[in-house]
């Protein structure tokens, strides 16, 4: 008990935030992940990822892994690795905004550790990972493989990640749903401060190629919450306008702005059957993961 509790501890962002590099936050979350994983309805995705699935409707007798359902109470199929031949495409706002923190992990930071997590879960599933990084431009882009050494390439660059200029996320996608040919899960990691019915374009964009479309949208505890007691001063990350206010003045009607923006990308993302997944930076990593499962089990 006292093993699985230390585990699960990593699924907190401060606590990942101090250790040393990204392939030990990856592994670390991941495991953390699966130790709560067997209780979940998702329990299927933590057997030997590529190796076995949960039974479903359709599937062959003759294909149920006995030996397994014999130690586990529950169905199992043998899978072979041609089915789990998914490529999934990590794409990473960088853009300045994402520098921002009311706590101790910025969106940007929390992003790295997703992104890290994801690409050590997917390779175990041996699907082909894919990473772009990008701002008002891509500044980086690995292709997609499944092998292991993959993970140390992605992770290199993850490690290395820094925040540029302005954001300008539909060019990005419109340029990758051009040069993405194969068809794939999209997983669009921002904190989406954009014009909305562009971006929204831009996803559509992926839906129209064919694409499995998933948002995790990041969003600072303070973003959500506007709690601010006393005279501030607010400065853009990206444009540098400054305003200083009393924030009691405006907090009702921002969180009514905040709360709208989220509604509309719910709304136009379930119009599409893309999904959306907001996330906020103090939560814990495995709210985000569940999320990727979720899509990941409706796409097998």
């Amino acid at each position: 008990m006292t093993s699985a509790v230390n585990k699960k501890r990593f699924l907190r962002p401060e606590v990942v935030a101090k250790l040393d590099n990204m392939f030990l936050r990856a592994r670390l979350v991941v495991e953390g992940y699966l130790v709560g994983l067997h209780k979940s309805p998702y329990h299927g995705f933590s057997v030997e990822f590529a190796e076995h699935r949960a039974y479903g409707p359709g599937d062959e007798i003759r294909r149920v892994d006995w030996k397994l359902y014999g130690k586990t109470d529950r169905f199992y199929i043998k899978q072979y690795e041609e089915e789990t031949n998914l490529r999934s495409y990590l794409i990473v706002d960088t853009s300045k905004s994402m520098d921002f923190a009311s706590g101790d992990v910025t969106k940007l930071e929390y992003a790295g550790y997703l992104s890290a997590a994801l690409t050590y879960l997917m390779l175990q599933q041996r699907d082909a990972v894919s990473l772009t990084l990008f701002d008002k431009e891509v500044r980086s882009y690995v292709p997609p493989l499944s092998t292991p050494g993959h993970l140390n390439t992605v992770l290199a660059q993850l490690e290395q990640v820094s925040s540029g200029p302005e954001t300008a996320i539909a060019p990005t996608l419109h340029q990758l749903a051009e040069k993405i040919r194969k068809r794939g899960l999209i997983i669009l990691i921002s904190d989406l401060l954009d014009d909305p019915q562009e971006v929204l374009t831009g996803l559509k964009h992926f839906r129209h190629k064919k694409h499995e479309v998933i948002v995790f949208h990041l969003i600072d505890p303070q973003e959500q919450l506007f709690d601010f007691s006393v005279r501030t001063r607010f400065r853009d990350l990206e444009s540098g306008d400054v305003i200083t206010t009393e924030p009691w003045q405006i907090q009702s009607a921002y969180k009514q702005v905040m709360a709208d923006f989220q509604k509309l990308y719910k709304t136009e993302c379930r119009k599409q059957n893309i999904d959306y997944v907001p996330v906020v930076t103090d939560q814990s990593l495995d709210l985000a993961l569940t999320g990727y499962l979720k899509k990941r089990k409706k796409v097998s």
